[in-house]
């Protein structure tokens, strides 16, 4: 009967002493963190994106298009 008692009491310990160090652990990553990367990198993205695509309509393609024009003029 000894045996069984202290048998009970050695798994009730470790089932303790497992779910303290699981409580008290501070390592890993909550879903708070993962969300707020990816709202920041969905911000930078569009920012980047949105710049982008500002460079290309105002000073590229019309660029672009007139040194085609200037290309194919054969007048001189």
């Amino acid at each position: 009967m000894k045996k069984l008692i202290n048998s009970i009491k050695n798994k009730f310990n470790s089932a303790v002493i497992s779910a303290r160090t699981a409580i008290e652990s501070t390592s890993g990553e909550g879903y708070i963190d993962t969300g707020v990367k990816i709202i920041i990198g969905v911000v930078i993205g569009g920012v980047l994106l949105a710049g982008l695509y500002a460079l290309f309509n105002t000073t590229i393609i019309p660029t672009l298009t007139s040194k085609i024009a200037q290309m194919f003029n054969y007048a001189g």
